[in-house]
């Protein structure tokens, strides 16, 4: 049995072996039919699923400003709260530090929300 270069050294495609159905309205089915265009209504389906399971790149660009927004205002309330007085250098140093691993923080989080919490 020979390998397929397209898929990498020595491995072969994964065989779908599972289905997933449902039933729809025939102005349902004329909708998707629309959208699949030149794609099967079934090749279609599993794309947008597929796509669904997977957070898109607006998603993970605000969940990644909301947690360096985060990672910023709990550390500054910290600063504070223990009585000490920020410089301008302290802050572009927090907002550095915030900056240089936010999108990992977020891919984390999503990776997470999509598997509930299992790494």
């Amino acid at each position: 049995m020979g390998t397929c270069s397209f898929y990498g050294v020595n491995s072969m495609p994964s065989l779908r072996t599972k289905s997933i159905s449902t039933k729809v309205t025939d102005e349902e089915y004329a909708q998707f039919e629309a959208s699949a265009g030149e794609q099967t209504i079934s090749e279609w389906a599993r794309d947008v699923l597929l796509k669904a399971t997977k957070p898109n790149a607006s998603e993970q660009t605000v969940l990644a400003e909301v947690l360096a927004l985060r990672t910023i205002l709990l550390n500054v309330h910290f600063a504070v709260s223990q009585g000490q007085t920020l410089t301008a250098e302290d802050m572009r140093q927090l907002i550095e530090r915030a900056d240089q691993n936010k999108l990992s923080k977020a891919q984390e989080r999503l990776a997470e929300a999509t598997t509930g919490g299992m790494p």
